[in-house]
C-alpha cells in the first residue's frame, strides 16, 4: 500500500516514523513551505517533517496551499493508494481527498465528535476535561466531521500544559494510526459515524483570545494559562506592557482582580474568586524566566495592578 503523508508541526513527526519503522511504502509527503527565521528572514528553516523524510529519502512536495493542477500532477505521480493527514494546517479540498484510491485518514487530536477543528488539545485543557485522546477519522468535505475508524483514550492530567500534552499525544497517535492500518489491511477496520449531539467545536487560537480576564475565577486562570503553555501564552499586562504567564496554579488567597498580592519566588495575583500563584513570566522583548529572577530585578513588586 503506497501512502502519501500530509503533515508539518514536530506533532506529526512520530506517525511518519512509525510507518517508517513498520515498512509501510511511504511514496511521498506533502508538507508547508520552509519558514524564514532571523533577523533578516533570509535563513529558510524547513518543516520537522521535511527533515524526517529527506533523511531516508522520501519525496517531499511543499505548496503554499494544496490546490490547483501543478500540486495535484505531483500528487498523482505519487500514485497513492492512501493518504493520511497529521496536523497539516490546510483544508483539504474534494480533488485531494478523492485522489489516493482508499481515501484519506487523519490522526486527530481528540476524542472525536468532541473538540472538532485547530485546537482540540488547547479546548480540551480550557474545558477542564478529565480524558482526551487520538481519533483515526475517515476524511470528508466538513470540518472533522467524517465517520470515525479507531479511537484511544488517555486521561488528561490536571497540572498538564498543552505543549505536554501535545508531546503526550503525538506518540499516542503514532501508536493509534499503525493499529488504524492493520485494521484497514485485514479488512476489519469499520467506519463508526459521529454522533452530531457530541460535536463541539475547537477553532484556532490568536493572541486576542490568549489575553487573560482577572475577573475570571482562579481555577479558570490557571486552566487558560496551562492551555496556552508555550505558545502563544496566556498574557496579561503590567504599566501597559504585555507580560506571558506560565506555570499557574490557583490559591484559595483572595484580594482584588489583577492585583499583586505577593511577589517571590512566586506571584500571586487576586481574581475573581481565590488567586493564581505564578512561577515563570516572560516579559515583552525577554525570554521565558522565574518569577524570582524578574522581582530581584524589580520588574514587578507587590501592589503592582496587572490589567
Amino acid at each position: 500500500m503506497r501512502i502519501v503523508f500530509f503533515g508539518t508541526p514536530a506533532f506529526a513527526v512520530p506517525s511518519l516514523q512509525a510507518l517508517l519503522r513498520e515498512r509501510y511504502q511511504v511514496a511521498g509527503v506533502v508538507t508547508q513551505p520552509d519558514k524564514p527565521q532571523g533577523r533578516s528572514r533570509s535563513t529558510l528553516v524547513p518543516p520537522p517533517v521535511k527533515q524526517e523524510a529527506e533523511r531516508v529519502g522520501i519525496p517531499v512536495l511543499q505548496p503554499d496551499r494544496p490546490v490547483g493542477d501543478v500540486f495535484l500532477a505531483g500528487l498523482r505521480r505519487l500514485e497513492p493508494d492512501l493518504g493520511i493527514v497529521v496536523a497539516y494546517g490546510h483544508v483539504l479540498r474534494p480533488a485531494v481527498l478523492s485522489l489516493p484510491a482508499r481515501g484519506m485518514i487523519n490522526v486527530h487530536a481528540s476524542l472525536l465528535p468532541r473538540w472538532r477543528g485547530a485546537a482540540p488539545i488547547q479546548h480540551a485543557i480550557l474545558a477542564g476535561d478529565r480524558e482526551t485522546g487520538i481519533s483515526i477519522m475517515q476524511m470528508d468535505a466538513g470540518l472533522d466531521s467524517g465517520p470515525v475508524l479507531h479511537r484511544i483514550a488517555t486521561p488528561l492530567d490536571p497540572g498538564e500544559t498543552a505543549g505536554a500534552l501535545a508531546d503526550r499525544l503525538a506518540e499516542l497517535g503514532a501508536t493509534a494510526l499503525v493499529d488504524a492500518l492493520s485494521l484497514i489491511a485485514a479488512g476489519f477496520a469499520k467506519p463508526e459515524p459521529q454522533d452530531p449531539a457530541g460535536v463541539t467545536l475547537a477553532p484556532k487560537i490568536g493572541r486576542d483570545s490568549a489575553r487573560l480576564d482577572w475577573h475570571q475565577d482562579a481555577e479558570t486562570l490557571a486552566r487558560r494559562v496551562r492551555a496556552f503553555d508555550p505558545a502563544p501564552g496566556a498574557w496579561t499586562t503590567l504599566a501597559d506592557a504585555p507580560v506571558k504567564l506560565f506555570g499557574a496554579r490557583a490559591t484559595d488567597q483572595a484580594g482584588a482582580p489583577g492585583l499583586v498580592l505577593s511577589a517571590a519566588d512566586r506571584l500571586v495575583v487576586g481574581a475573581g474568586r481565590g488567586a493564581l500563584a505564578v512561577r515563570e513570566v516572560q516579559p515583552a522583548g525577554r525570554t521565558r524566566l522565574s518569577v524570582g529572577d524578574w522581582v530581584r530585578g524589580r520588574g514587578v513588586a507587590e501592589g503592582d495592578q496587572l490589567a
